[in-house]
């Protein structure tokens, strides 16, 4: 069974880069997701496919939370909404609770909003895969490569070692 969730938070490069590199991450659609109004303005975001029997969708969550500036409410928050986009009623519900729990780990409050996917609008190929075709970019570098080392020392057990 495959399901699918969509994470907003920083810059969706940074996000579909963080989400290729787990094990049971099938796809990772990168664009802009919408919601139900008030929160119906795209932002940046990505759509993914997974196997919750090979990746937890707490998992899932504990990752974004922790690679993108979650307790942050800064004034990109239109362009960079901090998001986790449920398909279902049931997704919503984990969401819910998963976040709750993890509060604990954070000094700070964590900003993540839990709203209704409604919309979404892929990227343009050139910029689809960012990493993976430009991983010796500046921005790469600077932003990406710290998240995914990130990535490799916290969560190794959930890292795909054939992701690079």
């Amino acid at each position: 069974m495959v399901l699918k969730i969509g994470f907003g938070g920083g810059c969706h490069w940074c996000t579909e880069a963080v989400f290729q590199s787990l094990k049971g991450v099938q796809q990772v659609r990168q664009g802009w997701i919408s919601s139900k109004a008030p929160f119906d303005e795209f932002s940046e975001a990505v759509l993914i496919s997974f196997d919750p029997n090979e990746i937890s969708l707490h998992d899932l969550i504990e990752i974004h939370l922790a690679t993108h500036a979650s307790t942050s409410n800064h004034s990109k928050r239109n362009k960079y909404r901090s998001a986790i986009y449920y398909i279902s009623y049931e997704q919503k519900a984990q969401a819910t609770e998963c976040v709750d729990q993890l509060q604990k780990k954070f000094d700070s409050t964590i900003i993540t909003q839990i709203l209704e996917f409604d919309n979404f609008r892929e990227n343009s190929t050139e910029f689809s895969n960012y990493y993976l075709n430009k991983r010796d970019a500046p921005f790469c570098k600077q932003y990406i490569s710290p998240k995914l080392k990130l990535m490799r020392e916290k969560y190794g057990s959930l890292y795909r070692r054939d992701f690079l």
